[in-house]
């Protein structure tokens, strides 16, 4: 039996090859130079934005515990230690449920329009979310100036956590639609 469409055994030509190449960027910064315009300034006030979204409910859970504790002539008060893990969780599942959702962004980058894909181009999922979101904690508690200088000096406008993750923040206003390839049933 032979597979006359895979090519011979030896080259990397079959459908399985990309003949050894890695495939391009989707987003270059010289050819769309208006896809990166803005982000780092759009990127802040996505942040700050976001800030406020996550910490709503923690503040509402704050003083429901409070006020628990009150009720409770202080026996609800030791639920405050269960606070700061319900934090992070609720901060980790906020951006691995925005990202992965279908605008691939949080609240505060739809405000400010922009949107995370992959350096390929493809939109994100829950796990990049959540890691991009872990990440950039870390990278921020440790690394806080070299977090801002990397983002100053590259052309897609990538911080750290973006470059390790292979993420990419452009701006969504200017990106053209990709067109839908024709269904056949």
């Amino acid at each position: 039996m032979s597979y006359s469409e895979q090519g011979d055994a030896g080259s990397n030509s079959g459908p399985w090859r990309n003949a050894g190449g890695v495939p391009p960027h989707a987003f270059d910064p010289y050819l769309q130079p208006e896809l990166f315009r803005g982000v780092s300034t759009r990127r802040v006030f996505a942040f700050l934005i976001d800030l406020i979204v996550i910490s709503v409910p923690v503040i509402l859970g704050y003083i429901f515990i409070a006020v628990f504790g009150v009720v409770t002539l202080g026996l609800g008060w030791a639920l405050f230690w269960l606070a700061w893990p319900a934090s992070v969780i609720w901060a980790v599942v906020y951006y691995g449920a925005c990202i992965s959702g279908p605008h691939s962004a949080t609240v505060g980058m739809r405000v400010m329009d922009l949107e995370l894909r992959t350096w390929y181009g493809a939109s994100g999922y829950f796990v990049l979310g959540a890691m991009h979101a872990v990440l950039f904690w870390v990278s921020i508690s440790f690394l806080t100036p070299f977090v801002v200088v990397v983002g100053l000096f590259n052309g897609r406008r990538r911080l750290l956590h973006d470059i390790v993750l292979g993420t990419v923040v452009i701006n969504n206003s200017v990106r053209s639609p990709v067109p839908q390839t024709a269904r056949t049933y």
